[in-house]
């Protein structure tokens, strides 16, 4: 029995070949169906030369395990999100990698009700069922069908937001050659429906599997000036960009800069508590100062969870929370089934900037200046436990709070960091915030880097 690496914590991930095949797809699909015992399941797949066939081998499997198969053809993995609830089916599987490289491919999956499935929760199982090819009795072999929710998912997104509040707005959207593109369009088609004055400037519109213009991943530097050179030379009100299957947002200003994703989870808690006081917001625990004081403020209640979509999920569930957001451009909504959508945030700041009459950068400036923080900084360590214990030896003994959420974040009156290992490589996370001192929060960001490389 050979161990199959590609499945992970929370969703698979292989390179090709040896790692993930169609082989390991149909036995995935089989894994799935025995341990779920689903009637119906939905499948789409991204843009990848690879996704197509790995999709047509995981339906397979899935129809030898007695299940239905829905095919929503070429998508994002919020679109299976999306068809899961609104199918009202069993269960949904993406075939994508993402932003990992062109060598890769993975699954992400999930049970119905669009619910996560990661290690603890079925995965580990599944991996188990996969290995051993032990496959059950089954009374019937599975249907396939096909069918097309591009256009009732564009609906979805819109039911978001008042299309009748938006302003006149050139908006420079770069699907960097992803999935994207085509769920671009179908919103479009309902903006111009509903009288929308939004022109878009389509950059690497078209969906390509040989990707011309790079992996889709925005959070590169090298890749944002992709989108940020054609905002300033379209004079564009703001630019958004996302990865291969549009699971993750980045917005760009009228200036061209990018926010990072820290001041957009502020920015969506406020215009969600705008529309319902009182209502809890779920945050990670890298930065957290920002999202804290605008969602007090706003009459909200900040709830810190573990980073990581099954976490926050989990714990959206548990609050009732109406939005969640990690600083990682991954943004949560409870009236999405709890799933993260790469649609919907840009749709609610483009509302935010219509209705304050002021552009993006403005939205941000000030809580960047209140809360300027370092963004996420990585480190290859050789021993990352003993380099994160260095770094607590010499600031604990002065800290007014240890916070153990995820890695160890400490807090002084004015400045705070966060310190966690990577699960997978040995790399630690460094995030570093302070009260409106810039200087400050760089002194501090430098001192822990270098007790960290030492």
């Amino acid at each position: 029995m050979t161990k199959l690496t590609c499945f992970k914590a929370y969703d698979i991930r292989g390179r090709l070949g040896d790692e993930l095949n169609e082989d390991i797809a149909y036995r995935i699909g089989r894994a799935y169906a025995q341990q779920l015992q689903p009637k119906t399941v939905v499948v789409g797949g991204d843009i990848r030369e690879t996704s197509e066939a790995l999709k047509m081998a995981l339906s397979r499997g899935l129809q030898d395990g007695g299940v239905d198969v829905i095919d929503i053809g070429m998508v994002g993995t919020e679109e299976i999100y999306f068809a899961t609830v609104h199918l009202d089916v069993d269960g949904g599987i993406e075939v994508t990698a993402s932003h990992n490289p062109i060598d890769y491919n993975g699954l992400k999956l999930v049970r119905e009700g669009s619910r996560p499935i990661s290690g603890d929760t079925g995965l580990k199982e599944m991996q188990r069922l996969a290995e051993e090819q032990s496959w059950g009795e089954v009374g019937h072999r599975g249907s396939y069908s096909q069918q097309d929710l591009k256009d009732a998912y564009a609906a979805k997104m819109l039911s978001y937001i008042d299309p009748a509040n938006l302003k006149p707005l050139k908006l420079v959207v770069n699907a960097g050659n992803g999935a994207a593109g085509p769920a671009l369009d179908a919103i479009e088609r309902k903006l111009q429906a509903a009288g929308a004055p939004i022109e878009f400037v389509k950059v690497h519109h078209e969906p390509d599997s040989t990707f011309p213009n790079g992996i889709p991943n925005p959070i590169l530097v090298e890749n944002r000036a992709q989108t940020a050179d054609v905002v300033l030379s379209q004079g564009a009100d703001m630019g958004i960009a996302w990865d291969g299957d549009f699971d993750r947002c980045f917005l760009f200003d009228e200036k061209g800069q990018m926010i990072e994703g820290y001041y957009i989870v502020g920015l969506l808690a406020e215009a969600f508590l705008q529309k319902q006081s009182g209502a809890h917001v779920i945050h990670d625990p890298r930065l957290t100062w920002n999202t804290i004081d605008l969602v007090q403020s706003a009459g909200g209640v900040p709830v810190q969870s573990k980073t990581g979509h099954a976490f926050i999920k989990e714990r959206m569930r548990q609050e009732d929370a109406v939005y969640g957001g990690e600083m990682s451009a991954h943004h949560y909504f409870r009236d999405f089934a709890y799933c993260d959508s790469g649609m919907i945030p840009w749709l609610l700041v483009a509302e935010l900037v219509s209705l304050k009459g002021q552009p993006l950068s403005e939205l941000v400036a000030e809580r960047i200046a209140a809360f300027p923080s370092s963004g996420e900084i990585n480190s290859k360590l050789a021993d990352p436990a003993a380099s994160i214990e260095r770094v607590r030896e010499a600031f604990v003994g002065d800290a007014l709070s240890v916070d153990h959420t995820d890695g160890i974040s400490l807090e002084f009156e004015n400045w705070r960091f966060n310190l966690r290992s990577s699960n997978t490589e040995p790399v630690v996370r460094l995030n570093v915030e302070s009260r409106a001192d810039v200087s400050l929060m760089q002194e501090k960001t430098a001192k822990i880097l270098e007790l960290l490389r030492q």
